[in-house]
């Protein structure tokens, strides 16, 4: 890993399976040889390289670890990342385009009587009027032993479209205890700024898919249970452990991908502004929508990476011992950047990124802070990854 890792991330074709983009003003740099420092350098294990199109990732109080493919199925491994089980009940997905079954979450109460819920988000086929249209939704269902039982769809993206993307889908659960639920506005544009529908929005939901009394309030009429809006496809979603606010990534055009704090009522410009430009445009800064600069009317991007995508994915705050010089730290997967991103924080500032592990070729899918401190990753190459010291 070198200089060729931070060059090559300027150059990455976009592809429309992992749209996203960006440029900075803060510090960025290429990491050393061995990324993080320190007297022992991380490595990167691989636990499982059987998993197909894995896309979300949960690890149990057991320690067991709970990944999402995107055709279907939910593997259940142990916790070096042995295949264990496949879980039955899972709900009826459409496996097609960037669809298929996404974003995971485990109740925060889950070792209580009661409370074993597991939360899926995926892209629901539409039936009736509705048949030839998809929707992202969420259903949550009790974990007993190998099988999910008293399923229930908590959540439907209103309204189900013809499109093969931008799902979202990632799950949060706040410090309170609600859910949060991140969508794309379906490569659709315009419904992302529409309040009468639940696309390029983030959601925030009880858990049983009730709406929270102190959702925020809209000057024009609104569907229930809309948080923020004006998001194109929101695949990184993270609560920040001081503040407990809700942190997401969000994928550009061709350029522009965003980290975002999710703030209640705030309207994030998509697709009015972006730094991105239209899809073949010329690489450059003359194309960027709407001028780039999202203020004063919409709320400017924390950091964006421009002229091309990485197309952020999975997201994660550090707080772990394994890493100490990381913590407070951000880390993001990358798609098309083909890398994990740290990113250094100052408050509400991104002060520097670094790429890491880039040499390795692999679209990083999720990636979580495992109980131990390290970091557990999927690929799309059906990888389970272990970064640890």
């Amino acid at each position: 890993m070198g200089v060729s890792d931070l060059i090559s991330s300027l150059v990455v074709a976009v592809a429309a399976t992992a749209c996203g983009g960006g440029v900075s003003a803060e510090a960025e740099t290429a990491l050393p040889t061995q990324p993080g420092g320190g007297a022992a350098a991380p490595t990167m294990q691989t636990l499982n390289t059987g998993l197909d199109r894995p896309w979300g990732l949960a690890q149990l109080p057991d320690g067991q670890l709970l990944v999402t493919q995107k055709g279907g199925a939910v593997a259940r491994l142990s916790a070096d990342g042995k295949l264990q089980a496949t879980l039955t009940g899972v709900p009826k997905v459409l496996d097609s385009g960037q669809g298929g079954l996404l974003g995971i979450a485990i109740d925060p109460d889950f070792t209580l009587a009661g409370a074993n819920w597991v939360y899926l988000s995926f892209s629901e086929p539409g039936s009736g009027t509705d048949a030839g249209r998809a929707g992202t939704s969420v259903a949550r269902g009790r974990l007993s032993g190998d099988a999910l039982t008293d399923v229930q769809v908590i959540f439907r993206q209103s309204p189900k479209v013809e499109s093969p993307g931008h799902y979202g889908s990632r799950l949060v659960f706040a410090r309170d205890k609600t859910l949060y639920i991140t969508t794309g506005e379906r490569m659709k544009g315009a419904p992302a700024q529409d309040l009468q529908q639940t696309l390029g929005k983030v959601i925030r939901v009880n858990r049983d898919g009730g709406i929270p009394a102190d959702n925020p309030k809209f000057s024009s009429p609104a569907l229930p249970g809309i948080w923020s809006y004006g998001h194109r496809n929101i695949q990184g979603a993270a609560l920040h452990p001081t503040t407990g606010e809700l942190w997401i990534t969000e994928h550009g055009p061709q350029g522009g991908d965003e980290v975002n704090i999710a703030r209640a009522g705030q309207n994030y410009g998509w697709p009015v502004k972006s730094y991105g430009c239209p899809y073949g445009s010329p690489v450059g800064e003359a194309c960027r929508i709407g001028g780039g600069t999202h203020a004063p009317t919409y709320v400017e991007p924390l950091t964006t990476w421009t002229p091309l995508s990485i197309a952020p994915s999975g997201l994660t705050f550090y707080t772990g011992d394994m890493f100490p010089e990381w913590r407070g730290q951000l880390i993001s997967g990358s798609l098309a950047g083909t890398a994990l991103w740290r990113l250094t924080l100052d408050g509400d500032k991104v002060t520097a990124r670094e790429k890491m592990f880039g040499d390795l070729g692999e679209r990083f899918r999720d990636v979580i802070q495992a109980r131990d401190g390290a970091l557990l990753i999927v690929t799309d190459g059906g990888k389970l990854l272990r970064l640890a010291r």
